[in-house]
């Protein structure tokens, strides 16, 4: 078993190796060059990609540090702002990025992860290799192939020190059982230079437990709709069904015609009040949510929508049940605002799941002119006289760490884009 592990964490040291290398000078490069043409506009176009690359790459190294030395690389990287009029898409995330500290933390890293970090994850399998090396040359000086070599600090031309090189190299190969301690020494220095300071972290703490509050709240506010929609509706129904029982039973056999009238009341009295109950349901967690995930979810909402709604994207598996439920009801509130304010006469719905995070984007061929209100706000009327319900949805999603952006110039269109940072917790099942 410490056999094993030691060759796993070899062969994880140099694939470490090769990627710290090959991934962080061509990522370091093209940052710099995309910085350079920042002044003739092509910069602009460019570095939110090369920096969205370096943002994978280093959250791909986070997750190998978690995963095979059990050390946390936290990631704070600054929520997409509110969109700016006048400012195109692409300049105005790229003028985000460039003020996010987390931007130049990694490009601070990159430098250090192709040469410090190269080192220290190549050393695990440079120990396995040497001490194999040490079996192997004495062999070959036997048999003539090599005269001249050095071994550590034994050499070729002595035949005793020859006969010494394969216990150096069984000492080198002991020694290298350590590998598993020697790997965390790459993650240990990738983590000094990418976690942010704790005062980044205390306002990121901070904001999880507003939305934590915001969540309490909104549970709370929503166990109260359930209640008041409960008392209003199927219960009155109910106890106005037993009360008419109770007069059909003492009816029955005096006047049988005013029973059956009443029995026909309660049977209708019964169908609605189990129509309201499956609404009820349908309010707190569709039937279709639960079991065939959200993006089947979705496509149901989409054909009850009085306007044609074209749905793409697949997820290949299950997300967890609040993260469904939290963005099949942010896609159906935003829905529901575009056929009836939006004057659309189509929208789409595109999901996407990149490994990391789900991302949703809605839009629709309307007049656009939707202002996400500041913060605080419960709303505020856009140019084209519509409200905006977005911070609901924003605070909805911060429960989960996710973030909303608006794209709506006036005439249309406009885009909606969540992002939940989650996981797959199962791969999706073909029901019958």
């Amino acid at each position: 078993m410490r056999v094993r592990r030691t060759l796993v964490t070899a062969a994880r040291g140099l694939g470490l190796a090769v990627v710290s290398l090959v991934g962080s000078v061509l990522l370091f490069s093209l940052t710099l060059v995309s910085l350079a043409l920042l002044p003739i506009g092509i910069g602009w176009l460019t570095t939110p990609l090369v920096v969205g690359q370096t943002r994978r790459f280093a959250d791909q190294r986070r997750v190998w540090a978690h995963d095979w030395a059990g050390i946390s690389v936290p990631a704070a990287y600054q929520p997409l702002p509110e969109r700016q009029r006048g400012l195109p898409g692409m300049v105005q995330q790229c003028l985000h990025l460039l003020r996010d500290p987390a931007t130049w933390r990694e490009l601070l890293w990159l430098p250090v992860d192709m040469t410090a970090g190269f080192f220290t994850a190549l050393v695990p399998v440079l120990l396995a290799a040497y001490g194999i090396e040490g079996f192997v040359i004495p062999v070959l000086i036997w048999n003539g192939v090599i005269d001249d070599y050095v071994y550590g600090f034994l050499f070729a031309s002595d035949p005793l020190q020859v006969a010494l090189m394969p216990v150096l190299a069984t000492v080198i190969l002991a020694a290298s059982v350590f590998n598993p301690k020697l790997l965390p020494l790459h993650f240990r220095l990738t983590a000094v230079f990418l976690t942010p300071p704790k005062a980044t972290l205390a306002a990121r703490v901070e904001r999880l437990t507003e939305t934590r509050h915001d969540a309490v709240d909104a549970s709370a506010a929503e166990l109260r709709r359930i209640e008041r929609d409960l008392h209003d509706g199927a219960q009155a129904r109910l106890v106005a069904m037993g009360m008419d029982l109770g007069t059909v039973e003492a009816l029955i056999e005096r006047d049988p015609a005013q029973a059956k009238e009443l029995l026909a009341r309660a049977r209708t009295s019964s169908a609605q009040a189990l129509s309201e109950l499956r609404d009820l349901v349908r309010g707190i967690h569709p039937p279709v949510l639960a079991e065939r995930g959200l993006d089947d979810a979705v496509r149901a909402l989409a054909l009850r929508m009085p306007l044609p709604v074209d749905v793409t994207g697949r997820l290949a598996g299950r997300l967890e049940a609040p993260v469904e439920s939290a963005a099949y009801f942010s896609v159906s509130e935003l829905l529901t605002n575009t056929a009836k304010h939006a004057d659309a006469t189509r929208a789409w719905v595109d999901l996407e799941y990149d490994g990391e995070r789900l991302r949703v984007t809605v839009g629709d061929d309307g007049r656009g002119g939707v202002i996400l209100p500041p913060a605080g706000g419960a709303g505020l009327p856009g140019p084209a006289g519509t409200h905006s319900g977005l911070r609901g949805l924003e605070r909805r999603l911060g429960t989960f760490d996710g973030i909303l952006a608006v794209s709506s110039p006036a005439g249309g269109p406009t885009l909606v884009t969540l992002e939940i940072p989650c996981a797959l917790c199962s791969p999706k099942t073909s029901s019958s």
